[in-house]
């Protein structure tokens, strides 16, 4: 049911220049056995003097690299090659209909607007708790069933402009395709950390819920070709109405 966030080589010509340049090296290097799984890589000191570049751009390929599964952070200890990663995974069914067309079936949206950054949120989105978002809360019921989901996405106010993010009118083609097309940003992978939890009185109110009923969360982090969180999805259903199922390659 989880999703790895696991992906393979990602071109990234549309990426800064000695980003790019950075993480392709380190990439070839793991890829031709210069830097074998389990090597320690080299210091952020010793990269930037290497490519002659500042600590951010390194931290932020080294960052982008551990998101993609080429490398693994240890804390107190460093940063370490990991096997090639394995092919891309399609989204699972659930993430693709938090994705979806929000016209299909019957989706009200709840609200749309302005507000800080809740804690979920920013830490999805890479932010400081509090930084200026919009939210997009959308509602999805279900014939004989009711109420089956609570979506909520979190975009950063610079990618929400220009946009119909802040609209109260479903979006047809759905949020993903209406960012690609509106904001020409191509997206490359994504994260899921799924949770129970018990449902809020508004959840409760919303979904139509028992008192102290308990829900399923999905947090989404949609990254685009920079390795920036592009925007964060927050998905709450209620069990007894859903049936999560996935399925995927094993490696060993």
């Amino acid at each position: 049911m989880l999703s790895s966030g696991v992906v393979g080589v990602v071109p990234l010509e549309f990426a800064p220049p000695k980003y790019a340049v950075i993480v392709n090296t380190i990439q070839a290097r793991i890829e031709d056995g210069t830097y074998p799984p389990g090597l320690m890589l080299p210091s952020e000191t010793q990269i930037m003097n290497e490519f002659g570049v500042s600590r951010p751009t390194v931290v932020r390929a080294l960052e982008y690299l551990r998101q993609h599964g080429w490398i693994d952070t240890r804390p107190g200890k460093g940063r370490f090659a990991r096997p090639r990663p394995v092919e891309p995974r399609a989204l699972p069914p659930h993430a693709q209909a938090l994705l979806g067309d929000e016209a299909v079936g019957r989706t009200r949206v709840v609200d749309a607007k302005q507000v800080p950054a809740p804690p979920r949120a920013a830490s999805a989105l890479d932010v400081d708790e509090g930084t200026p978002v919009m939210m997009r809360r959308r509602l999805i019921d279900v014939d004989e069933v009711g109420p089956v989901e609570l979506g909520i996405a979190y975009v950063p106010l610079d990618v929400a402009d220009g946009t119909e993010v802040g609209s109260m009118e479903p979006m047809p083609e759905g949020l993903l395709r209406h960012l690609t097309v509106r904001k020409r940003m191509e997206f490359v992978h994504a994260t899921e950390r799924i949770s129970a939890r018990q449902a809020t009185s508004e959840e409760a109110t919303l979904l139509e819920l028992a008192r102290r009923e308990c829900v399923l969360t999905a947090l989404l982090s949609i990254y685009d070709r920079t390795g920036r969180p592009a925007f964060a999805l927050d998905l709450v259903i209620p069990p007894s109405r859903h049936e999560l199922e996935d399925a995927f390659p094993i490696t060993q």
